[in-house]
């Protein structure tokens, strides 16, 4: 019999590398003398005890896999659907049933609303460790989160592919990427992928900047312009009146009715600057497939180290990636904290000096 037993389960939207850092977690602990099980979707399969076990033989073949054998949801144990509609607080059973398995630790996979849902559990007396997915990079206290590179390299092929199109057509392209409150995937894929304008949640933009910036593109002898926009990005006006609601960009896109920012871009653009545009928005396809081989590093290494931090009764942490190191950083510093980018960080002032427009009206 094992020394200890921990259970590990996956939160909220999947992603690549998920798999890979199952895998990590188990091998790991594994070696170290520490049983595994595994909880199905999510918080939900914690709540209803749905588990499997996680041996040698179920984690081989799982580094190059895409989603999570696991499952997942968005279910939290305080608000968890019932019969319906309705939502009760499910915490007592989750504590319940992580104590009637004898686990001495639970291992969540997720961003940041895994985060604040294990601390919740955390506050319980529950033995958590998080390790930080998603694909928008906006998990605090971690330099980077697993799945970021690989949907960050999806998104910038698409910028590949429809330079070709857009240059054949001489349309504006406007590609919508991820990034409801944080604009890493839509800044870096941009980026790596020669937009020429990109726009982000944290940098509100004036149309009128926008639509200037690709007349002068024509002007010039450009015969198209790629524009990557995150779906939360914002006008000023609306970021103004966000700011005096209080609310999130994420709010606001739950509440919204009617076309996304990007169409409602292209209308404007094809109104203001009579230029023929088009929309493409990637969804989903960022999320899927074979993670790449940065994200298949971080996720073993984030994995392995969990299990070294769990077989030294080190709990209550997030296993935060810090330049070439992996250590733990305590849950109460990041649970509700978001990682957005900064206006002065490295990534726009190079993007400004290769000419990219953020619709802001500043130049580098």
């Amino acid at each position: 019999m094992p020394e200890k037993l921990i259970g590990v389960l996956t939160s909220g939207g999947d992603c690549p590398g998920l798999n890979a850092a199952i895998r990590a977690v188990g091998k790991a602990a594994n070696s170290l003398g520490i049983g595994v099980i595994g909880f199905m979707d999510g918080f939900r399969g914690l709540v209803e005890n749905r588990t499997i076990r996680l041996e040698y033989e179920r984690l081989s073949g799982l580094l190059t896999l895409g989603g999570t054998i696991l499952g997942t949801s968005r279910d939290k144990p305080h608000m968890m659907p019932v019969g319906g509609a309705a939502t009760m607080d499910m915490t007592p059973m989750a504590v319940e049933n992580y104590h009637r398995l004898h686990l001495d630790a639970l291992v969540c996979l997720g961003g940041g609303g895994t985060i604040k849902n294990a601390y919740r559990l955390a506050k319980e007396g529950l033995n958590i460790v998080t390790l930080p997915k998603t694909i928008d990079n906006d998990v605090a206290g971690t330099d980077v989160t697993f799945g970021f590179d690989t949907a960050m390299t999806i998104a910038a092929e698409a910028i590949d592919r429809l330079h070709t199109t857009a240059d054949s057509h001489h349309r504006v392209i406007v590609v919508e990427i991820m990034g409801h409150n944080a604009g890493w995937l839509a800044l870096g894929a941009g980026l790596a992928g020669g937009a020429d304008v990109i726009l982000i949640p944290e940098i509100p933009y004036r149309i009128e900047d926008v639509v200037e910036s690709l007349i002068r593109r024509y002007r010039q002898g450009k015969r198209f312009s790629i524009m990557a926009v995150a779906e939360g990005a914002r006008s000023i006006e609306e970021a103004e009146a966000m700011a005096e609601e209080g609310a999130s960009s994420s709010d606001a896109d739950e509440d919204a009715a009617g076309p996304s920012v990007s169409v409602r871009l292209a209308e404007q653009i094809a109104a203001l600057g009579h230029l023929e545009t088009r929309v493409t928005a990637l969804g989903h396809l960022q999320r899927g497939g074979t993670p790449t081989p940065a994200d298949r590093l971080l996720a073993t290494r984030l994995g392995t180290t969990c299990a070294d931090l769990i077989a030294n009764d080190i709990t209550g942490v997030m296993v935060a990636a810090k330049k070439d190191r992996c250590e733990p950083v305590e849950l109460k510093k990041v649970a509700g904290k978001l990682k957005l980018v900064p206006p002065d960080h490295p990534w726009i002032r190079s993007a400004r000096l290769v000419g990219t427009c953020f619709g802001d009206g500043q130049k580098a």
